[in-house]
């Protein structure tokens, strides 16, 4: 028995830093693609898959010849299928891969000026509870949603931000994107999130910034005409409830722009009539 585990251990294969670094990248890869699909419908996708080859593999091992030659029939097309199934995952996970920062989550404004409008208008519109969509557009394009709503390419401003979002106003519903920090278009469509449970929680303005940041590495700022609440949505997630000062920071902003004593001076400034 010895001997035999012996010359197991002989015959595997060494354990070589290529061979780690083949692992090390094959797992990022890995957890990448869990991070794409969890809690969204590729999951049962593949649920549904595993749970065909578990039938084919019991129609192997019981000698079931209609069921396996009927499912190596379909096999051919799987790929195909699996392609158009999962077209909005490969995308996403393409867009992933070829963005400049992994692990960068924070939005990259072009100047401190633009943070600090943003950071008045939503105020106001939290404490009047008016509802808003504002995306900040990083280092993947948004022309196409850009295209979809009326454009504008004007200096961003709170007094703008908040004739825009005014209850009953032309370009109330849809989303302002900024873009190059330059507001770029208002009253713009975006896709709503697939994933079936956000779309039994959340209503449309926060499915359409989940939908967005699934599509590209954007940021979303939405404010809820319910609660008067502030939530961030990043990567396809959601951040509700967020704080000023937690805005402040997910903006680029210096600290000092985060400090409660500014916040306050931007609450006193929104205020003013």
């Amino acid at each position: 028995m010895r001997a035999m585990l012996e010359q197991l251990l002989e015959s595997a294969p060494r354990l070589t830093p290529t061979a780690i670094l083949d692992i090390l990248l094959m797992a990022l890869l890995i957890y990448q693609g869990i991070l794409l699909i969890r809690g969204r419908r590729a999951a049962h996708i593949l649920s549904g898959i595993a749970v065909v080859m578990v039938v084919y593999g019991a129609s192997v091992f019981l000698g079931l010849m209609v069921l396996r030659t009927t499912i190596e029939a379909l096999a051919p097309y799987t790929a195909f299928a699996l392609i158009v199934m999962f077209q909005s995952e490969i995308r996403r996970f393409l867009a992933r891969i070829g963005e400049r920062k992994w692990v960068s989550f924070g939005s990259r404004l072009e100047s401190r000026e633009v943070g600090d409008e943003i950071m008045l208008a939503v105020n106001h519109l939290a404490a009047q509870k008016i509802g808003a969509l504002i995306v900040i557009e990083r280092d993947i394009g948004l022309r196409t949603f850009i295209e979809s709503g009326v454009p504008l390419d004007a200096r961003v401003t709170r007094d703008l931000l908040l004739s825009i979002f005014e209850p009953g106003g032309a370009l109330h519903d849809g989303a302002v994107i900024v873009q190059g920090g330059r507001l770029a278009a208002a009253a713009c469509f975006l896709p709503l999130t697939m994933n079936p449970e956000l779309s039994r929680k959340l209503g449309t303005r926060h499915r359409a910034a989940i939908g967005v940041t699934e599509e590209s590495d954007c940021m979303a700022i939405i404010v809820s005409e319910e609660r008067g609440t502030i939530s961030i949505a990043a990567t396809g997630e959601l951040e509700m409830d967020v704080p000023l000062e937690r805005l402040a920071l997910r903006l680029g902003l210096p600290q000092a722009s985060a400090s409660p004593g500014s916040l306050a001076v931007m609450s006193r400034e929104v205020r003013r009539p």
